[in-house]
């Protein structure tokens, strides 16, 4: 895989760009995809604009405060602190290279509905060289505000083929 200048190359390490000219979840220039949502200017407009960026944050997360606090806002919990949740997620940032995206499918999750899914694969690397896909089926819905939030991963199956990454529960992309 070719650097990216800009993109995280996973546990902690990171190009010599500020921001990566293309975006990690494979949808154009960073700063017209995720860049702008991850940033907290702009707020998702679909179910898979936000799954995307919440992707994309995992990809930058070993270096990026910005995509730390993306993922922490876009998923709202209870059972653990806002400082205990930033500190997991910046170690399972570093601890995992995202290497790809493929979305499989979107249901509704359009600009006019309250809940939608996105299934997709996720390609990682582990310290150790191991690696993976998640498969997930990702379930969004609306906040109080009318933006768009992870609520939770439905189950796909058991199979070898959704061997999850070695990391804590909360830290489960996007």
């Amino acid at each position: 895989m070719t650097p990216v200048p800009g993109v995280s190359l996973g546990f902690g390490r990171q190009s010599s760009s500020p921001e990566p000219a293309a975006c990690p979840c494979g949808g154009g220039a960073y700063g017209s995809c995720c860049g702008r949502l991850i940033a907290g200017e702009q707020l998702a407009v679909t179910a898979e604009q936000l799954m995307r960026s919440r992707y994309s944050a995992f990809t930058l997360g070993a270096s990026d405060t910005k995509a730390i606090e993306h993922l922490l806002r876009t998923h709202p919990e209870t059972g653990q602190t806002a400082a205990a949740r930033r500190k997991a997620l910046k170690e399972s940032c570093r601890n995992l290279q995202w290497l790809s995206l493929k979305v499989l499918d979107c249901q509704n999750g359009s600009p006019l509905d309250q809940y939608g899914t996105v299934t997709f694969e996720a390609r990682w690397r582990d310290r150790d060289r191991r690696e993976g896909v998640l498969r997930e089926c990702s379930r969004f819905g609306r906040g109080a505000s009318g933006e768009w939030l992870y609520l939770e991963a439905l189950s796909l199956g058991d199979g070898p083929a959704d061997r999850k990454p070695p990391q804590s529960p909360s830290t489960t992309p996007p």
